[in-house]
């Protein structure tokens, strides 16, 4: 479950919002009344989706998207003239009178697209600078050189090693370099 933080100017707006989204098993994190409060909240949470209105006391909802960080979607509640000139592509929204099905089915939908992309850059390789790239290949060559193994022997040795101990392979092939050249 993503962080969700609900903005409105006004308190008894995001309140009823807070309260919706609470009775359907959504965790609110945050409640603001104020564009500068919501950002606030949003750079201490990891990321997520802010809920909030087309207008605030400070600034716009294009300034609070503009400001917000890359790991947060922004669903814009507004009247439906509001939603059809608006000025950003990828924002949300719903136009009032807001059907509470709609919210629902809406703030799902966001959640769960913000999930897939966390797992989809979780999954990429990290990639390696080539002084990393260097070294794990000077571990491998020591390895075939002293224990008479292969390459890919070589690798998974140090593969497992890496998996055993926790750590990353560039970690593993250090330790490896040092013990055996020491």
């Amino acid at each position: 479950m993503n962080n969700i933080i609900v903005a409105f100017p006004k308190q008894e707006t995001a309140q009823n919002l807070k309260k919706i989204l609470l009775q359907n098993g959504f965790h609110v994190d945050a409640v603001c009344s104020t564009g500068s409060q919501a950002l606030q909240s949003a750079n201490e949470l990891g990321g997520g989706i802010v809920i909030c209105g087309y207008r605030f006391v400070d600034m716009m909802y294009t300034e609070l998207h503009e400001y917000l960080p890359d790991q947060f979607e922004m669903l814009l509640v507004a009247s439906p003239a509001n939603c059809e000139e608006r000025d950003l592509e990828n924002i949300v929204c719903l136009s009032t009178p807001l059907k509470v099905h709609e919210l629902l089915q809406t703030v799902e939908m966001m959640d769960y697209t913000i999930t897939r992309r966390r797992k989809k850059q979780r999954e990429k390789p990290k990639q390696r600078s080539k002084d990393e790239q260097e070294m794990i290949a000077e571990a491998k060559a020591l390895l075939m050189e002293r224990n008479n193994m292969t390459e890919e022997e070589a690798h998974r040795y140090i593969q497992k090693r890496s998996m055993d101990n926790g750590t990353d392979l560039t970690e593993t092939a250090q330790m490896i370099l040092s013990l055996l050249l020491a």
